[in-house]
């Protein structure tokens, strides 16, 4: 599994709550040598920072999908960790087989990863609003009198 992260915090973090003996974790700081180390090293799992410098988690997902639809790499699963909320558009966008918004937590960073290596996929689904069910317009209050 590889971690690319340009917080050495976020990259820590990861690595001690997914060590075990089964798994070896390699950290990376930057897109580009994240990039560089899979053609390397070819992980079963790559859990990318949204946020790294210039070349973030969204170029490298794309990168990633890109050289495994023309052969030169074989598809690697990525799990995003997000910022904030409304960033899961992006990682959908983005083509990512999973995401988490932080702040991150052991259980569901275990679960995302154990989903993915599995072969599946992990949504979080934390911070998500909750949806308002809005009434029918013959249901509305009338405003005119």
């Amino acid at each position: 599994m590889m971690v690319a992260s340009d917080l050495p915090i976020t990259r820590a973090e990861v690595a001690g709550t997914v060590s075990r003996p089964d798994l070896a974790v390699i950290e990376v700081e930057s897109g580009q040598e994240l990039l560089a180390r899979v053609r390397e090293t070819m992980p079963d799992l790559v859990v990318v920072d949204m946020q790294m410098g210039n070349m973030g988690g969204m170029a490298v997902c794309h990168e990633l999908l890109l050289e495994a639809s023309y052969g030169s790499l074989e598809s690697v699963p990525v799990l995003m960790l997000l910022d904030r909320r409304p960033d899961v558009f992006l990682a959908r966008r983005s083509g990512a087989d999973g995401w988490l918004v932080k702040p991150l937590d052991p259980i569901r960073l275990r679960r995302a990863v154990d989903a993915l290596l599995a072969g599946g996929t992990f949504h979080d689904e934390s911070y998500r609003p909750m949806s308002v069910p809005s009434p029918a317009l013959g249901d509305a209050p009338s405003q005119m009198s």
